[in-house]
Formats: C-alpha cells, structure tokens, sequence
C-alpha cells in the first residue's frame, strides 16, 4: 500500500509538471501569435456605403476590398442621390452607415452644412489639388475626390442611322424638332448626376436660357426615367436614340461592345464624383480604411474595367489606360463651365422641386404642347406668327426666373427642416402653384400653336 502510494503520489506530480510545460508553451506560443492576430482582428468590421453607383462599380469595389481586408465586409445600400441623403439624415448618431459615395458634389454640400460628415485625415498625396480650376477634394477636409466625372450625350449608332438623325454636338442640338421622341432623361430629383447635368446647363447657359434649353429637351423626349441608369440601359438596347448620361455611363457601354457613342459637349464640366466619412457612423475606422483603399493604385486601378470606364484621380493610372481613353488632365476633354458647388448647393433643392412641378410631373402635357409647336414651324415655314412666339414662351419659360432664384428666403425655405410644418406647408402652396401653372400654360400653348396661322 505505501508502495502504492508512493507511486500514485510520483504519477500526479509528473502530471502536474507536464501540464506545467504544456501550460508555459501555450503562453509563450500565444505570445507569439497575438501580434500577428491583433492586426486581423482590429480590421474586421462591417462597412456600410450608401452609393448610388451601378453593381458593376460596387460589385467590383467589394470584391477587391475585402480580399485586401479578410475581416471587413463591405455591405452596400444602393439609393439614388436625394434618397441617399435623406437615409442617412434619418439615422441616429452611432447608428448610421460609414461611408457616403456618389457623383454630385453639391449633394456632399448638403452633408456637409446638416454636419453629417467627418472630417479625413486620410488620402494619396499623389493626387492632385485640382482638375483644372476645380479642387478635387474638399477644401475642409469633409470628403475626398474618388474618380472625375463630366457629362454629355450617349446615342445608339443603329438607332440613329435606322432614323437618319444626325450626330448631336452639343446640348442645344437635342431641342431641335428632328429629334422629338427620340430623346430621354431622368429627373435631378431621382438621380444625381442628372441634377448635375442639369445644374451645367444652367451655369453654362444662364438661368432663364438654361431652363427653356432644358424645357425643350425634355418636351423632345419619349420618357424621364426612373433612375439615371434607365438612360443608358434605353439607349443601349434602342429603346432611346439619345440620351444625357454622366460619362461612365456611355463609356462604359462602348468599351463593353455596346453600338453606342458617346461626346461631350463643350458646354459641360468636369468635376469629382465623392467618397465621405459620414458623421456618426458606427465604425469610422473601418470607413477609413475603405476610402483609402478607393483612393490607392489598386482602387483606381478598378476604374479602368470596361463595365466600370471612370476618370481616375491619380494621374498616373492613365498611363495604363486604353488608347483613347478620355484623359481630363491633359485637356483631351474641353470643359467650358467651372462649376459653381455652393451655388448649386444652395439652389439645389428649388432645381430639383421646380423639374418635378414642371416637367416630372407634367411631361405628357409638355410633350404635347413641343409635339404642337413643332408641327406649327413645320406648317408655317419659317413665317412670324405671334401666337406661335406666345405659345414657346408659354411652354419654354420657368415659372421661377432668374431674380426670383437670388431670393435668399426662397431658397431658406425650400431647406428648411422637414418638421417645421409652417415651412412646409409654404413650400407645398408654392409647388402646387408651379404645377398648375405649367398645366395651363401647356394647355394653353397647344391651343395656340394648333391654330398658328
């Protein structure tokens, strides 16, 4: 027995010493590894983006990053511009999504004055300050320039030579009669880049000229679409002969085989569609590390794909570029408007109401009264007729003019917040008489031009 115990008391205390040993090794081994893990597991998150960017660019930009980062997962909430901003004004502080990614500047303005945004400490010092005359990042320091943007006009080659029309130049060709119903849009307030094209035609033009340019566009055209991408798609598959894209859109569909083209019009501008840190955000950290991997030669480098074809921030991608491919830092592209962002942002939302009231909204209406104008200068050949001139005007003139849209309390009045009823209820009376305006004035413009003599 005492043998017994001997041995059973020598057993337990190897054991204790063997477990020692495994116990020290397991320590000094995790000292070892912990290093490496904490990296990994410091970098994984969820980085929500709200984008009103197509799959192609995010599916891509998905992809790419979180091969980069195993741990992160990038979770993408697809709106167009105004819905995008509207989400993450709802959203509580700590609560919202970390990244804000599209192509209207002003739309980063909006954020930016409601202080949505946070401020970057991050970016590539080999991107420049500018693009032309116009800074590529924020100046404060809110959002970066992720890629260059211009707009213009993309048509279907075989639609076109199916209808002998000829190759448009600039934005005035598409207001001519021979292209009534051949032509699309969207509305600035279900897509962003079409705010900004229209927001370049009104600098470019002037107010009043501008709006009665996009008037007769618009009367010309078979549909304002739904989103921005509802143009192209129309115009890729001929559903559309022409139509107003962001430049992407058309150079994308070419490079991909597509029997598209697409120009820019000298009357366009060239400026930075925007990557931001939203304020609030649940994982900031995360956020940063996704913009900055946007902005890295591997990020742009992802612009260059044929369904993606974006304008690179970083001069040097260009260099492996195709040959052909627009270059905005060597003047290849003549852009004759610098673009005003606070004075967009501070009209932005009277543009957007004042499209809606009088085109979005009325469209069938003001497809009649340009189908009737046309047929009258048809008819008439050339020949005076002062109840033509009274019905374009009536047809082709806002129902803001360009005093009314220096009135600093009508443009107070058309941000103010959304709870303030008095506002509210200001605005809706102001809308409604814009509507119903555009209705009698097109009923009326029909009447006349019907009976031009």
């Amino acid at each position: 027995m005492c043998c017994g115990d001997s041995l059973w008391h020598t057993g337990r205390a190897t054991n204790n010493q063997g477990e020692l040993v495994m116990s020290v090794r397991h320590r000094l081994l995790a000292t070892l590894i912990a290093p490496l893990l904490l990296p990994a597991m410091l970098l994984a998150d969820t980085v929500t983006v709200v984008t009103s960017f197509p799959k192609e660019i995010t599916t891509a930009y998905k992809k790419a990053f979180e091969a980069r980062f195993p741990g992160d997962k990038l979770e993408i909430l697809n709106k167009n511009t105004a819905a995008g901003i509207a989400y993450v004004r709802e959203q509580a502080p700590g609560n919202r999504p970390e990244v804000f990614w599209a192509s209207a500047p002003d739309a980063f303005e909006v954020l930016a004055s409601a202080k949505l945004l946070q401020k970057l400490d991050i970016g590539n010092p080999a991107i420049p300050a500018k693009v032309g005359a116009y800074p590529i990042n924020d100046p404060e320091g809110l959002y970066k320039g992720q890629a260059l943007a211009g707009y213009g006009i993309m048509w279907n080659t075989r639609y076109m030579a199916a209808n002998k029309l000829p190759l448009p130049k600039e934005w005035a060709d598409l207001a001519k009669p021979i292209y009534f119903s051949h032509v699309a849009i969207s509305s600035p307030s279900r897509s962003g880049t079409t705010h900004l094209t229209v927001e370049t035609m009104l600098q470019g033009e002037g107010w009043n000229k501008g709006w009665a340019q996009l008037l007769e566009i618009s009367g010309n055209s078979a549909a304002i679409t739904e989103r921005s991408f509802g143009v192209p798609d129309g115009v890729a598959s001929g559903q559309f002969g022409l139509g107003l894209v962001i430049d992407f859109f058309g150079l994308a569909a070419k490079n991909s085989g597509m029997p598209v083209e697409f120009i820019y019009p000298s009357m366009t501008a060239i400026v930075p569609a925007n990557i931001g840190l939203v304020a609030g955000a649940k994982s900031p950290e995360a956020g940063k590390r996704f913009i900055q991997f946007t902005l890295s030669e591997e990020g742009q480098m992802l612009l260059l794909q044929k369904d993606i074809s974006r304008l690179p921030v970083l001069p040097a991608i260009y260099a492996k570029a195709p040959a052909g491919y627009p270059n905005p830092f060597t003047g290849s592209i003549q852009a004759k408007v610098n673009f005003d962002t606070d004075l967009s942002e501070a009209r932005y939302y009277v543009v957007v109401s004042l499209f809606d009231q009088m085109i979005t909204f009325r469209h069938k209406e003001l497809v009649a009264a340009t189908k009737a104008i046309w047929e009258a200068d048809k008819r008439l050949g050339g020949k005076t007729s002062p109840a033509l001139d009274e019905a374009k005007k009536l047809v082709f003139t806002p129902s803001v003019d360009d005093r009314q849209i220096a009135d600093k309390a009508l443009l107070a009045l058309f941000k103010a917040d959304k709870k303030d009823e008095a506002a509210s209820r200001q605005k809706a009376r102001l809308e409604e008489e814009w509507a119903a305006r555009a209705k009698a004035n097109y009923a009326r413009a029909t009447e006349l031009a019907n009976a031009a003599k």
